[in-house]
């Protein structure tokens, strides 16, 4: 029976399958390196470079090398913060969060230099004219006054109008005419879509010199038209149209084509699905092409001196006799020699940039506005 029992077990083991052999282990993969983020360490050392590179370059900059200028000061700074705070992160950290860091602090570094160069623009122009615009009579007043020298006289309100009105006329013809070129170029599409492109993009370098003599010799030599405010809005409306058209395109091109797809698939036509679709999606990024445009066109002298003229009382009606803008406001009275003139041509510049803060803002909150709310 032993005999018997030992042979059913060989037979049992030759038959059965040999067992598995074990698998071979998974290669180990390369995690990604996580760098974590500046901590109070970090900035200390920042915060210790740029007083040591400070009180260093003062030194050599000032005591020890035959060099001035607050310029250079400046670049040999900054120079040796980065030198410094390179040397203390590489010894800290290691290569790979040195590099983190150190780009990080050169964008931020350049992010702040062009906030600063912004500010000091502003600052200076609004201190530049804040003697005139202390009166009263700035905002209510025209030029037609008696002494250039008191600044309790004359104002400013006859360029204001003609600078609201101007922009008015031109937004009414650019802004349509620039969104349905725009919605040609990106839903239509086609031969003459390229050929329109070509040119919308060729036209966005037009002087705008160019534009008011367009409009001096095709409007007004040409078809008779008087110099007036409306002129003068059209070419403005000549410098805005690429802009607007171009920044329009770019965002519709963004509205993703899922949306147009699903659309489609309902039943709606093309042009129900750009005017009810397309055009509320891409709303806030219209608006801010819109801002573009209007940027461009606002701050323009030559077009508006070619086509409308100058004058120095308040012209409410653009159809008819010559009418002003800030712009020429500002440089007729910035290149007299009276302090009082620059001191008012200071004073329009800031009413330029805080017009074109308000339309900014307003235009911003006309693209948000939904119905039942804001977005």
């Amino acid at each position: 029976m032993t005999a018997l029992a030992a042979k059913e077990a060989e037979a049992t083991e030759a038959e059965a399958p040999p067992a598995p052999e074990p698998a071979a282990p998974e290669p180990e993969r390369d995690e990604p390196r996580r760098i974590a983020a500046a901590d109070k360490d970090d900035r200390i050392v920042q915060a210790g470079s740029a007083a040591g590179s400070l009180g260093l370059v003062w030194i050599l900059y000032y005591r020890v090398l035959p060099t001035e200028g607050a310029l250079g000061f400046v670049l040999c700074w900054y120079a040796a913060f980065l030198a410094l705070y390179v040397l203390l992160t590489l010894r800290r950290r290691g290569r790979v969060v040195l590099a983190d860091r150190l780009a990080a602090t050169v964008i931020r570094s350049g992010a702040i230099v062009v906030g600063a160069a912004l500010a000091t623009v502003i600052a200076s122009t609004f201190w530049r004219g804040r003697e005139a615009l202390s009166h009263w009579n700035f905002y209510t007043q025209d030029l037609v006054f008696d002494d250039s020298t008191d600044l309790s006289q004359g104002g400013m309100l006859h360029a204001v109008i003609g600078t609201l009105e101007m922009m008015l006329l031109s937004i009414a013809v650019a802004l349509p005419l620039g969104v349905a070129c725009a919605v040609f170029m990106s839903e239509v599409g086609g031969r003459l879509s390229r050929l329109v492109r070509t040119v919308v993009e060729a036209m966005t370098a037009l002087p705008s010199i160019a534009a008011g003599l367009f409009i001096l010799i095709a409007g007004i030599l040409l078809l008779g038209m008087e110099q007036s405010g409306f002129a003068a809005g059209l070419a403005l409306a000549v410098m805005m149209l690429p802009i607007i058209t171009r920044a329009s395109d770019v965002v519709l091109r963004l509205v993703p084509g899922g949306l147009r797809e699903a659309s489609l698939a309902l039943g709606a036509s093309q042009w129900r699905t750009v005017w009810h679709v397309v055009l509320p999606t891409a709303r806030p990024g219209l608006a801010t092409a819109l801002i573009i445009g209007v940027a461009r066109g606002v701050g323009e002298t030559s077009p508006v001196v070619l086509t409308a003229g100058y004058s120095n009382f308040v012209n409410a009606n653009p159809f008819s006799g010559w009418q002003t803008s800030l712009p020429p406001f500002i440089y007729n009275n910035a290149r007299l020699p009276e302090e009082e003139m620059i001191a008012r041509a200071f004073g329009a510049a800031s009413a330029l940039l805080a017009l074109v803060l308000l339309l900014f803002v307003v235009s911003r909150i006309v693209a948000s506005h939904r119905k039942g709310g804001r977005s």
